[in-house]
């Protein structure tokens, strides 16, 4: 018996005691099951799946993995309801099969359909080989909504570490490695990639709105060494692009309701498929939670407050609830990947200031659809404010995510000068502030201008609403370079920034 016989005759054994601690008191015909199977699977009968041309960013980064020979890991893709996560195996699956692969050799499984979901995956894999494809041939596994298997990370640690043929990728609504035992299990079988909204840059090429004679290769960073005369110019060729900026502030990057221009019935749909779907249905499963109500009290509430600091003791007041629910509802709504959770900023070697985190929804259209906000923000100076910092956070944390970076907040010590987001790794610290309004501010002298001079930050990004603010300035006291910069370049350009990641051939 070879290594490979040794390792795959230990994860059956293996899977098979899990599966017979998990497995449901649900009798399914076998006959249905195949159906079932065969019908996720177009493919196997010569018909492509029916998904749109249009590929996600998230799409070559799952690639990228996929076809890495020297990658043993499975992929998670993890991102909100209805942002394309299912469409997104569905593509790989077609383009694999037109790049020649056998089509038998691509296995689909949707693990939140009505009656997969009651079968192990061990189970579902054993269906397969025996009507489909011999085991132990090489094996394209796909895996839709993974967290509705139960403990899917054992089966998933089971299959990685002995069971070679496999490559897998998963997706979930819900983050899939929030447990502590999930996270132990995971190291070095998985890696995670986000499926985040549309970003701005993926929302113009979805609608087929991206103009003409835009840089194709250009970085935020890259701006910094550019002549004023430059940034002009460069300012120009971005201009066609503001009403569609506005467009998508308020439809958001859901993709469905991102091509419709009917702003009531994207609210609706938002409503309906992604909030309810996910606070009625995915988190009452997946978190066991007791009380809707409280949950949706508490969404309600992180709409109104979006971007601000949060107290769990205001808001258990406000909400008359406790702390530990205001807690615990929280995490389950940051693990449904619904609001993002920004601690404070932490000074290398010193001690942490008590200051509160931020919460920020995941799409700003998310608290469009829920307060019922319509085109009369786009001229509400305070509105603009949290729906662009809303935006520049989700454009950060997908740009900068294959570094694993701490994104926090910062604020003074004494004072009310802050900073809206810091982007920190080993190598670089960026800070990024948020001035989305008609006049100019000055830098020298803000929250920004200090933090540099404090942490000796090399570039930092000013973001702005007008054209004409584009430029460098310098910060005194401090060698940092702080690019203003409006708005809809900076959100463009962090999402080609992102595209070029992945899509660039590797040096």
């Amino acid at each position: 018996m070879d290594k490979n016989q040794r390792n795959q005759a230990q994860g059956s054994a293996s899977i098979r005691a899990t599966s017979e601690l998990t497995a449901r008191a649900v009798v399914i015909n076998r006959d249905e099951l195949v159906g079932v199977i065969q019908r996720h699977n177009p493919w196997w009968t010569g018909r492509p799946a029916s998904v749109p041309p249009f590929r996600r960013i998230a799409y070559y980064a799952c690639r990228r993995y996929l076809d890495d020979p020297q990658l043993r890991r499975a992929v998670l893709l993890s991102g909100p309801r209805r942002v394309g996560k299912t469409t997104l195996l569905q593509q790989i699956a077609n383009a694999v099969v037109e790049e020649g692969r056998d089509p038998k050799s691509v296995c689909y499984l949707s693990l939140d359909h009505p009656v997969l979901s009651h079968v192990p995956v061990t189970k579902l894999l054993e269906v397969y080989h025996e009507n489909v494809w011999p085991e132990g041939e090489p094996v394209l596994l796909l895996l839709d909504e993974i967290q509705y298997s139960e403990q899917w990370d054992l089966y998933l640690k089971q299959l990685v570490d002995h069971w070679p043929a496999y490559r897998i990728a998963a997706t979930g609504s819900a983050s899939l490695e929030h447990r502590q035992k999930v996270a132990e299990s995971g190291v070095g079988r998985w890696v995670t990639t986000l499926v985040p909204p549309l970003s701005f840059y993926e929302y113009l090429h979805l609608r087929e709105e991206a103009p003409d004679g835009l840089p194709d290769d250009l970085r935020p960073e890259d701006i910094f060494s550019m002549e004023s005369r430059e940034l002009f110019l460069l300012g120009g060729r971005f201009r066609p692009i503001m009403p569609s900026f506005g467009r998508y502030l308020l439809l958001g990057g859901f993709p469905e309701p991102a091509l419709r221009d009917d702003l009531a019935f994207c609210h609706r749909m938002l409503r309906d498929d992604v909030i309810d779907g996910v606070l009625k249905r995915d988190m009452v499963v997946l978190f066991n939670l007791r009380s809707v109500q409280n949950l949706e009290n508490l969404f309600v509430y992180l709409c109104i407050h979006s971007g601000g600091v949060f107290s769990p003791t205001n808001c258990a007041n406000a909400l008359e609830s406790t702390k530990t629910t205001v807690g615990n509802h929280l995490e389950a709504l940051e693990q449904a990947n619904l609001v993002h959770l920004l601690p404070p900023f932490r000074r290398t070697g010193k001690k942490a200031l008590k200051v509160p985190p931020k919460v920020y929804l995941v799409d700003a259209a998310l608290r469009n659809a829920v307060l019922l906000k319509g085109e009369e923000v786009l001229s509400d100076p305070d509105e603009m404010g949290c729906i662009v910092e809303t935006c520049v956070l989700r454009h950060l944390l997908s740009r900068y995510h294959a570094d694993t970076p701490e994104v926090s907040h910062w604020r003074e010590r004494r004072g009310d000068r802050e900073v809206d987001f810091v982007v920190r790794t080993p190598k670089y610290t960026i800070p990024v502030e948020v001035k989305y309004c008609a006049s100019a501010r000055a830098v020298n002298g803000s929250g920004l201008a200090e933090f540099c001079q404090s942490e000796k930050a090399e570039h930092a990004y000013w973001v702005t609403q007008r054209e004409q603010d584009f430029g460098l300035v310098e910060v005194e006291g401090s060698d940092a370079k702080v690019l203003r910069i409006p708005a809809h370049i900076f959100c463009y350009l962090l999402g080609q920034a992102e595209r070029l990641l992945w899509t660039e051939e590797r040096v």
